[in-house]
């Protein structure tokens, strides 16, 4: 059994709403993310234009993630989160696979895109390896909690916007560069 076959995805409950909060508060992943008061989680569960769904690693609860514009009418869908607790193991590339496969085939995209922060390297680095294009750089547009910089000033850190086009995942598939 690879690993592809051992994520999944499953839509997210109310119920499981305590375990996405304390995922996203845990300290392997405040530095990447900005994290969502419960009620936004509560949001995107409902939200017709959202879907939000718990990663599973062999049927237990591994993360979670999030997308937008499910039905946008320019068939542009936003991976608005990726949060995971298990690190190093590849949970987060076999659900990458994951989201593509469900953004292009059941969902219809055109263009499949995200933004990641620019320290978040070891992200960045991944969705190069899947196939996504870096689009431009919104510079220092999000504020880095916590941290002081020279003389007291504010740290703020850059979002990396990337995206993959339907042709360029059909390409990969047609490589053999995509799981089937």
């Amino acid at each position: 059994m690879t690993l592809h076959t051992r994520v999944t995805l499953r839509p997210t409950m109310l119920s499981d709403l305590d375990f996405v909060v304390g995922v996203e508060q845990d300290a392997a992943n405040r530095p990447f993310i900005t994290p969502w008061e419960r009620t936004q989680h509560e949001g995107a569960v409902r939200f017709p234009d959202a879907r939000h769904f718990i990663v599973e690693l062999d049927a237990t609860s591994a993360g979670f993630v999030i997308l937008q514009g499910c039905r946008s009418p320019n068939r542009s869908v936003e991976l608005k989160r990726i949060v995971l607790l298990p690190k190093g193991l590849g949970v987060g590339r076999a659900c990458v696979r994951k989201l593509k496969t469900l953004a292009f085939a059941q969902l219809g995209a055109h263009r499949f895109w995200l933004d990641v922060k620019g320290r978040n390297e070891h992200a960045r680095q991944l969705y190069v390896s899947e196939g996504f294009v870096e689009e431009g750089r919104l510079r220092e547009s999000v504020r880095i909690e916590g941290e002081v910089g020279p003389e007291g000033a504010e740290v703020f850190d850059d979002l990396i916007v990337m995206s993959l086009l339907r042709r360029e995942f059909e390409s990969r598939q047609a490589q053999g560069r995509e799981p089937s």
